[in-house]
């Protein structure tokens, strides 16, 4: 008479329970980057469209409260993303991107001489918005990339 394997529910009760990882999907990531390239797009522009707003009749694309919304969700929506992301890549490189990128908008909408002089600001913000989007795709492809 064969032996009896030995029960399967006590090998299970001792073996250890994985922990999940909270994790943001990939949509988070492609969102970060499609929202800082339109937000660089939309820095280049405002001086050509400072000049066409009042002819056309439109207002809201210079109004500031835009920029601190859009400045304040894309912080938010970076250091979430990349926190997260890291947490199971362990790599830094989109860090080093964000940290410059996230200095510059900021610095862009809190320094009164840098926000008041047209050309200077819609560069920093380009550039800094520019770098997020770049960061954010860094932390896709380090959080979702093939690994051979």
């Amino acid at each position: 008479m064969p032996a009896t394997p030995p029960s399967t529910t006590t090998d299970s009760l001792a073996a250890p329970v994985a922990r999940r990882r909270f994790q943001l999907p990939a949509w988070a990531d492609r969102l970060g980057a499609f929202g800082a390239f339109i937000c660089a797009l939309h820095c280049l522009l405002v001086p050509v469209a400072l000049a066409l707003l009042p002819a056309l009749g439109l207002g809201l694309v210079a109004w500031h409260g835009i920029e601190w919304a859009f400045t304040s969700l894309a912080t938010v929506l970076a250091v979430v993303s990349l926190y997260l992301g890291y947490r199971g890549h362990r790599a830094y490189h989109a860090w080093l991107m964000v940290a410059p990128g996230l200095f510059l908008v900021w610095l862009a909408l809190l320094y009164p001489p840098l926000h008041q002089s047209v050309l200077p600001h819609a560069a920093a913000m380009a550039t800094g918005g520019v770098l997020i989007a770049i960061a954010h795709l860094v932390n896709l492809r380090l959080s979702y990339g093939h690994s051979h």
